[in-house]
């Protein structure tokens, strides 16, 4: 019989274009498992093209127990899209512009305590959205964020004053959508200026915008804000205090389908993905293992 003990093996996959990657990864993480002979590490830096392809051709020769985002909520989401419902656990350095998902977690923003968690913590399921067939792990919308990020994509100087000044625009120009849903087994119709399916409960911008959300409960939230108001932005940002229901609905399900009369701006993740008049949303159970 062998008294060998197969070491755990561990992947970092690096978003070198990450928005705050300024970790120097190739001096960082060996100093740190120079004690820790009991674990095997690679360091894969993501490639510029084919990301999700070159991840999957090194996952398979290198057959990792955990892979290790190194980034923000997109290299999350690579991840996630790769491993998701296998035997693999995630872990993250948070090294994005926002990171909303590590913030979310609670996942220790430095780098060494991130490790720390890595080796110490423990991988717990939590479920996902799809979201007109794209894989959320946060949030996604449609209406007024939406228009915002977009036009926060297209501005030259991005950053928070960006963001302010897009923000600043986009409540001048944004106007109210005619929906129609169907979840919970019951048709109902509103006037909103924006409706997010909500994984999560908070933007990388600090705002809550779903202060009952979970992730480990197979459920997802439907937040129809009817009205923006500066109170209730107030109420988003420092507090998570019950919204105006004259303003504010949350809702709860795993599954919704809503109509919107006209075309509406929508993205998921943060990424921008056109005008939509129709949105499908349902959640995967256990869809990963995530160390927090």
């Amino acid at each position: 019989m062998s008294n060998v003990t197969s070491k755990r093996k561990i992947l970092f996959a690096i978003n070198k274009a990450a928005g705050n990657n300024t970790m120097d990864c190739p001096a960082l993480i060996p100093s740190f498992f120079e004690d820790k002979k009991e674990i095997q590490y690679l360091l894969f830096d993501l490639p510029a093209d084919n990301l999700k392809e070159a991840l999957k051709e090194s996952i398979a020769s290198f057959e990792p127990d955990i892979v290790v985002a190194v980034g923000g909520d997109g290299t999350i989401k690579l991840v996630a899209e790769v491993v998701m419902q296998t035997s693999i656990a995630i872990g993250v350095i948070p090294a994005g512009s926002a990171n909303g998902m590590a913030k979310e977690l609670k996942i220790p923003l430095e780098p060494l305590e991130a490790l720390e968690l890595i080796v110490k913590g423990i991988a717990k399921p939590i479920h996902l959205t799809r979201v007109n067939n794209k894989l959320c792990i946060h949030l996604s919308d449609i209406g007024f964020n939406a228009s915002l990020v977009k036009r926060f994509q297209n501005m030259e100087h991005r950053g928070m004053w960006g963001y302010v000044k897009a923000a600043w625009s986009e409540l001048w120009h944004h106007s109210k959508m005619q929906a129609s849903f169907v979840l919970n087994n019951q048709k109902i119709k509103r006037d909103a200026v924006m409706i997010v399916v909500a994984n999560a409960t908070s933007y990388g911008t600090g705002i809550t915008v779903n202060p009952v959300g979970k992730l480990d409960d197979r459920l997802f939230e439907i937040i129809i804000i009817r009205k923006i108001s500066l109170a209730e932005i107030l109420k988003m940002r420092f507090s998570t205090g019950v919204f105006h229901p004259e303003k504010t609905e949350v809702f709860q399900t795993n599954h919704v389908t809503i109509h919107s009369r006209k075309k509406v701006h929508f993205q998921v993740d943060g990424e921008y993905y056109g005008k939509v008049n129709e949105l499908i949303a349902e959640v995967i159970p256990d869809a990963i293992k995530i160390i927090y």
